[in-house]
């Protein structure tokens, strides 16, 4: 959907192509959680005029994380409104501001989302830097009121999500989503389920794991997320209950059993590649398929000097008086083989005599 929906007082909800954005505040003040992927910022910018009004700025951008798909507009949409702060947690700063790119992601965890991850990028980050705050220490949630933030790490090092205590309103990012991105048959039906943070992306799987845990504790009334419809009342609260006590590491994969150690400077260890049997797999296909390409175009070669008389070197006879800026690679690329049967001919100017066989 592209029309923002009110889902809880003050808090609007914009489904995009690739992740969820959402506005909360009021027209006095309001705040931008997610930007989407790149080139999301006409809908943005035509969603927030149409809650707030035509020319509307909001007081501050917050991004929940450091993955492409929730900052990818967040530059565009920052060069349009001017000088309004970004605000991001300072374990996430070095991939919000240039200093470095996220652990890179893990296509060999398997599922459906897996298999689509090995068309993004492997390491993620932008330079937001003349926009960026780091979020404060109070974990009040900048520009609004009555708004908490609570880092949630696992997904990445410095992933918050923002929390609403007076009627129960969490924004999750992807610290828990509302879809099994594991699953094509839920991706094509949408149909709302709470689930672990999307598997490729997520490095940090004890952490990870705590974040659900902790999240679940809330009991949430209104629950959104960065990928999946909106939850509410018990079907929220219960799912994310559930999710906690039954939530699992991928069974295989590079993070299963070591995360990668980063500090407010960057990454500064990942753990080895896993065994990619699916990769393994798909360069063997893509390899014999170019193995047999090339069998076939030399037998097609083949077939074809059998019945012809190749030219030889000394029967092209430049008749050209502009031979010096004549091009001898243009005529040995046209003009290879003569058929027999064919009397000689002129190409371009050249007079091809076929040899006797």
């Amino acid at each position: 959907m592209t029309n923002p929906q009110e889902v809880a007082p003050g808090v609007w909800y914009l489904g995009l192509n690739v992740a969820n954005v959402y506005f909360i505040g009021t027209r006095e003040s309001w705040v931008v959680v997610d930007t989407c992927a790149p080139l999301n910022e006409g809908p943005i910018l035509a969603a927030a005029e149409e809650v707030f009004g035509k020319g509307a700025k909001p007081a501050a951008l917050f991004l929940t994380h450091a993955h492409f798909d929730h900052f990818g507009s967040a530059k565009g949409l920052l060069e349009h409104w001017g000088d309004v702060p970004v605000y991001g947690h300072r374990l996430d700063a070095p991939y919000l501001t240039g200093m470095d790119k996220t652990a890179p992601g893990d296509p060999t965890v398997g599922g459906f989302f897996a298999m689509a991850y090995r068309t993004f990028p492997k390491r993620q980050g932008t330079d937001l830097s003349k926009w960026f705050k780091t979020l404060p220490g109070s974990e009040l949630v900048p520009g609004v009121t009555g708004w908490r933030w609570f880092h949630t790490p696992g997904h990445t090092p410095g992933h918050v999500s923002l929390w609403r205590e007076s009627d129960r309103t969490l924004i999750a990012g992807d610290a828990v989503i509302t879809v099994n991105l594991d699953s094509l048959a839920n991706v094509i039906d949408k149909k709302p389920t709470v689930s672990r943070p999307p598997t490729p992306a997520t490095p940090d799987w004890d952490s990870a794991i705590a974040s659900v845990r902790f999240l679940a504790g809330l009991r949430p009334r209104t629950l959104v997320t960065g990928h999946g419809l909106p939850m509410f009342g018990d079907a929220a609260a219960d799912g994310l209950a559930q999710l906690a006590q039954t939530i699992k590491r991928p069974e295989h994969g590079r993070y299963v059993h070591e995360a990668p150690i980063a500090d407010e400077g960057g990454i500064n260890y990942v753990p080895p590649p896993a065994t990619d049997v699916l990769g393994i797999a798909l360069g063997t296909i893509a390899l014999g398929g170019l193995i047999a390409w090339v069998t076939h175009r030399q037998s097609a070669v083949k077939a074809i000097s059998d019945t012809t008389v190749p030219v030889s070197s000394h029967t092209l006879r430049f008749e050209r008086q502009d031979r010096a800026d004549y091009q001898p690679a243009k005529v040995i690329e046209t003009v290879v083989l003569v058929p027999k049967s064919e009397p000689p001919k002129t190409v371009h100017g050249v007079q091809l005599v076929p040899t006797n066989p």
